[in-house]
């Protein structure tokens, strides 16, 4: 929850690929008081069955940046595991790893706003915008 003197950060990821949630993502939630700051890690949490983060850390007073680093690469092994496993003619496709293991965001903020940043993820692409 925002204040007057502190922003706050809400996420959550929808998989584009399926048109559902991503379950049971790793997200770390940094925070720093100006751009050459160095990054001050503040925990973070995982994504729930709807895809959101409902317990992200508080902002400290001051910041004017936030970092939200997603594992991705997790979630779409496991989602390539069980499509093999589903799907075992395709399991000599080929396709093996993860083309993005990450995926790092970096955003301003101004004291008493709230940041909804919601992650649009499929295999081979993401995109954010601020939400909400």
């Amino acid at each position: 929850m925002s204040t007057s003197t502190t922003a706050s950060v809400s996420t959550h990821i929808l998989d584009t690929s399926v048109g559902r949630p991503a379950q049971g993502v790793a997200v770390q939630l940094s925070a720093r008081p100006w751009r050459e700051a160095d990054w001050q890690a503040l925990g973070g949490s995982a994504t729930d069955a709807d895809g959101r983060c409902k317990d992200l850390p508080a902002l400290p007073e001051g910041t004017t940046h936030v970092r939200l680093d997603f594992e991705v690469e997790p979630y779409f092994l496991k989602k390539q595991a069980d499509a093999q496993q589903d799907a075992p003619a395709n399991r000599d496709s080929g396709a093996t790893g993860v083309f993005f293991p990450e995926v790092a965001i970096t955003f301003a903020v101004n004291p008493g706003e709230h940041y909804h940043v919601p992650l649009l993820l499929n295999p081979f692409g993401y995109s954010v915008y601020r939400g909400s």
